[in-house]
């Protein structure tokens, strides 16, 4: 660490630190791009030894799948099965944890816990909306799900 950087306020040190982080990130997907485009490249010369004449521009990119993404009512069977087991009702939180502990995700990361949050939000307001959830108030702004009887 240089002398003027001991003088900066720890405001100052913090961004620094912070636009070191973003910028070693931008060099990482810098260097994922450019082997990403290789690959892109010899996939495309194999493709034309055995179609010579093929218009790739017919097809077009896969859509990337969202961050996270759950297989199709796998969030639905964690959130009413950790109701059922519990056999109380849960806060929103409480399922959220429980959903990201079954999918392995980690719950410290306040980004990933927030998104996976309002996943379980829509999968309990979803099965309200069928009458199999009911809700009612919880701890802050959270609502408390219980499988009606």
């Amino acid at each position: 660490m240089s002398d003027t950087t001991k003088a900066l306020p720890h405001v100052a040190t913090a961004l620094i630190e912070k636009r070191r982080e973003l910028a070693g990130k931008i060099e990482d997907l810098q260097r994922q791009l450019k082997a990403t485009v290789t690959d892109l490249d010899h996939v495309e010369a194999s493709l034309r030894l055995f179609v010579p004449d093929i218009d790739l521009t017919e097809y077009g990119p896969r859509p990337v799948p969202p961050p996270h993404a759950a297989f199709k009512g796998e969030v639905t069977r964690i959130v009413l099965d950790t109701i059922r087991k519990a056999g109380r009702p849960l806060s929103t939180m409480d399922l959220t944890r429980a959903v990201m502990g079954e999918r392995g995700l980690p719950f410290d990361d306040l980004q990933t816990r927030r998104v996976i949050q309002q996943r379980v939000g829509a999968c309990c307001n979803s099965w309200k909306r069928k009458g199999v959830l009911k809700a009612s108030p919880g701890p802050g702004q959270l609502l408390n799900w219980e499988v009606y009887d």
